[in-house]
């Protein structure tokens, strides 16, 4: 399902940068006769030329291309999502985190953050794309701060 989410600034350059890679990644699969993506649809039919346009290129592109039988071409897919769950395992053993850490993991941290840091619950429920407030209810139980987590709006500073 499609959810609305943010993008750190911080990230900003490091994904541009990372952009310009995959799109000379690309201009070399196409110049080699390559390059193309699955498109939906029949778009392909109506737009010929669609699976090569820099608009349906993956930001994770896989490493490697496959044959494509029906349209008798090189095509690439974005990476496999095990590649990214792999590599977040390996990096929350590596860090020494003592618990399993997946890509998951990254959800719920988001949600308990934002929650800590004073978002209101609809729009955590809305970057989580969470249906029913309830299930972004269950986020709140991690926050369990009684009243001492209450700040008084003199320490906020209105």
């Amino acid at each position: 399902r499609d959810r609305v989410t943010v993008l750190p600034g911080a990230v900003g350059e490091p994904l541009r940068a990372h952009l310009t890679r995959v799109r000379a990644i690309m201009a070399r699969r196409a110049a080699r006769g390559g390059g193309f993506v699955e498109v939906p649809g029949a778009l392909d039919l109506k737009i010929p030329r669609a699976s090569r346009h820099w608009s349906w290129c993956w930001v994770f592109p896989a490493a490697r291309e496959y044959w494509h039988r029906e349209s008798d071409t090189r095509r690439t897919h974005h990476i496999h999502p095990t590649v990214a769950q792999r590599a977040v395992a390996a990096a929350g053993i590596t860090s020494g985190v003592a618990q399993r850490v997946g890509c998951h993991t990254f959800r719920h941290s988001f949600a308990t953050h934002l929650l800590e840091s004073g978002s209101d619950i609809r729009t955590v429920q809305e970057l989580l794309g969470h249906k029913d407030v309830k299930t972004t209810m269950l986020y709140t139980h991690v926050l369990n701060r009684g009243g001492l987590g209450v700040r008084s709006p003199l320490d906020v500073g209105c």
